[in-house]
């Protein structure tokens, strides 16, 4: 089913029901031949036996012998639906609703498969032809609530899971379909409540396991969520779903070669299964494996129902040309946009944009990211008053008074090695070079140093949240800071000289790592302001980075952004941090990289050249592009787009952009999620109920 059912999809073992009784629910109809009658039986025993290639051929039979039977053709249906051969399906149902226009469970089961093609309008029609025909039915509106949750509908489809739920308050399914829906509305604790109580109906059925897992993952409950999904497999060791999400649960951790099985199992049970191969193809992308990332990626997009997801990920893996056939596939599926939820509109946008820049098409490609980026901003809660509040509240607190106060306190490590600035300002490159080297090791974006001062600061239980907190602060406190710091990152790497953490927004407390770590190098990644703007603008983050939406807010965001590394070159000694801009670095890579080198107090390796040959996982924006060797074409990105960036090109050059608020804002108030795009499919499995 469609990803947006959240990761997995999980269907009576991948038949749709077919049923052998009554006339009016499409079963065996009362006045046939003995033969038939036969025939009828070897099919169904075919059927409910999972051997669907000789169920097909027996209803081939039957209806060879009389091609007015309703419910052979609504069974044979159901039997091409478990071979994945859902446009056969369709005929066969429509075929069985022609014959006996009433038949509840074709029009059920016709929805179902319009949901496999993506044709949802179509679908949720059928449904409520089937609710018409049967007001009392619960599998009917649970389908339906199904295909309104595909189209972003999340209240409607909420009222109708309810619906369903009241009248058959002790199926477990239901509850799970109504899990998911709360789950796409952001009510997590809500949707964890309901499918634990499914848990309680029936405390062994795998998918629901599997669902819990998503629900946990999206708190952030990575372990708990991994074992939800070792329990569902412990129920099913079958159950390819449970497989996809143990694979992102996986990933989170950083666990990439365990993720790609998992995802190779999930595949090797249902080769058809879109999402699975959609993960695959992120992991692999991480790990460097960009051509097999793309194939696989290509064979996803294969799969039905079409998804936006899907080719946003492609974008990201391979450059378009002119008369590309997957961008005329995704120009086509454009056509009926409008009819997406609002995510699946929003990366499509971001997808057909790259493209077109790809290929030239730079006025389509604006166009695409301006409505992409307003629509995104729409989904967003992002605070520009507060975060400049919190700028100028930083640069109140850390005066040269302060930071001399606290001189030769903190932790003396010379482990740390920070890469700070921007998104899309050349710290991933940076970070690969660093990570070619035989004494350093790159750790990607690493949260852990806001949440050491968060911790640090909260087990104070200090009035004040940062930076005021800072001023009640001792030296003993700034070196528990900085110990606690070295304590999470050092076993990632227990024998390596310097660890580097690229989190681009720590450039906010690089006053804060000086003073808690005095021997903590750190490294900040400048590029051409327009570049790293639009590049910004154009990339759809998995998360944070809120403030990349809006051209207006992003440029505001780029001058406090600056005036707070004018702040920290004015306070901290010289020397401390070392500015390395993209330009110089990509024309002058060998300078540069000595520089950086030398900046980190290691002996040259010629190794950091060829940083493009080094295997490592990486999990940014810019995963592909550090596989290759430097390249020039990045500077002037937002040469042509010239002449759409005057709200850009004004909060850019303006002196004064927002008046601080004056409020204390929490001790979390920075952003610290990773720099990372959009990648992995999350569903979780739809119960539709078959007729």
């Amino acid at each position: 089913m469609n990803r947006r059912m959240r990761r997995a999809e999980t269907r009576n073992s991948g038949r749709q029901h077919c049923s052998a009784r009554r006339n009016e629910s499409g079963h065996r109809p009362a006045a046939i031949s003995d033969a038939l009658t036969r025939r009828f039986a070897e099919a169904l025993h075919c059927h409910q036996s999972g051997r669907l290639t000789e169920a097909v051929a027996f209803y081939d039979q039957i209806l060879s012998l009389n091609p007015n039977l309703a419910a052979a053709h609504c069974n044979r249906g159901a039997a091409l639906a478990g071979l994945g051969r859902f446009a056969g399906a369709e005929v066969a149902y429509r075929r069985a609703i022609a014959l006996h226009p009433s038949f509840v469970d074709a029009y059920n089961n016709l929805g179902i498969i319009l949901c496999e093609l993506g044709r949802l309008d179509e679908a949720e029609s059928a449904f409520r032809f089937a609710i018409a025909l049967k007001p009392d039915l619960p599998q009917s509106h649970s389908n339906l609530g199904i295909a309104l949750k595909c189209r972003g509908r999340f209240e409607e489809a909420a009222a109708a899971h309810r619906k369903a739920i009241a009248l058959d308050p002790e199926a477990p399914d239901l509850y799970c379909n109504l899990g998911d829906v709360l789950h796409c509305l952001g009510r997590l604790n809500d949707a964890e409540q309901v499918l634990r109580h499914a848990t309680s109906l029936q405390p062994r059925i795998a998918d629901t396991f599997a669902r819990l897992g998503n629900t946990l993952r999206e708190q952030g409950r990575i372990v708990e969520a991994e074992a939800a999904c070792r329990d569902a497999l412990a129920l099913d060791p079958n159950h390819a779903a449970a497989y996809s999400n143990l694979g992102n649960a996986l990933a989170d951790q950083d666990r990439l070669t365990e993720a790609e099985a998992a995802y190779r199992r999930a595949i090797t049970l249902k080769p058809r299964f879109g999402e699975a191969h959609n993960n695959l193809g992120a992991i692999l992308k991480q790990l460097g494996r960009i051509g097999e990332a793309c194939r696989v990626t290509q064979e996803a997009l294969r799969l039905p129902p079409p998804d936006a997801l899907r080719y946003l990920n492609l974008s990201e893996l391979r450059q378009f040309t002119p008369g590309d056939p997957y961008l005329a596939d995704m120009e086509e599926y454009a056509r009926g946009i409008a009819s997406l939820p609002v995510k699946q509109q929003i990366e499509l946008h971001f997808a057909l944009a790259k493209a077109c820049d790809d290929v030239g098409r730079y006025a389509d490609s604006f166009r695409h990211l301006q409505i992409g980026n307003t629509l995104k901003r729409q989904q967003i809660p992002y605070d520009e008053a507060a975060t400049v509040a919190l700028f100028e509240r930083i640069r109140t607190v850390f005066t040269p008074e302060l930071m001399g106060s606290f001189r030769n306190s903190g932790e003396l490590s010379p482990v740390p090695v920070f890469i700070v600035g921007m998104p899309r300002s050349g710290t991933t490159l940076i970070e690969q070079i660093m990570a070619s080297h035989p004494q350093a090791f790159g750790a990607g974006e690493l949260p852990n140093f806001c949440q050491a001062v968060t911790a640090i600061f909260s087990a104070a239980a200090l009035p004040l949240p940062f930076p005021e907190a800072l001023l009640n602060e001792s030296g003993e406190d700034l070196r528990r800071l900085g110990a606690r710091y070295l304590a999470e990152i050092v076993p990632l790497a227990p024998t390596a000289a310097r660890i580097v953490n690229k989190m681009p927004s720590n450039f906010l407390f690089a006053g804060l790592i000086h003073l808690a770590l005095p021997n903590a190098r750190i490294i900040h990644a400048v590029r051409d302001p327009l570049d790293t703007c639009v590049s910004c603008f154009s990339k759809l983050f998995a998360n944070g980075q809120y403030f990349t939406y809006d051209l207006a807010e992003l440029g505001r965001y780029y001058h406090h952004y600056d005036a707070m590394m004018q702040h920290w070159r004015s306070v901290l000694p010289p020397g401390r941090i070392l500015d390395v801009r993209y330009e110089d670095l990509v024309v002058d890579l060998a300078g540069q990289t000595r520089r950086i080198v030398q900046h980190c107090g290691l002996e040259w390796d010629s190794r950091c050249l060829d940083f493009h040959a080094t295997e490592r996982p990486v999990r940014t924006a810019s995963a592909t592009q550090v596989r290759q060797p430097i390249y020039r074409s990045a500077i002037g990105r937002a040469q042509p787009y010239a002449g759409y960036l005057e709200p850009l090109l004004t909060a850019l050059t303006a002196k004064d952009h927002a008046e601080s608020t004056g409020r204390i804002e929490p001790a979390v108030s920075v952003t610290s999620l990773p720099n990372e795009s959009p990648a992995r499919s999350s569903p979780a499995s739809p119960a539709f109920r078959y007729g």
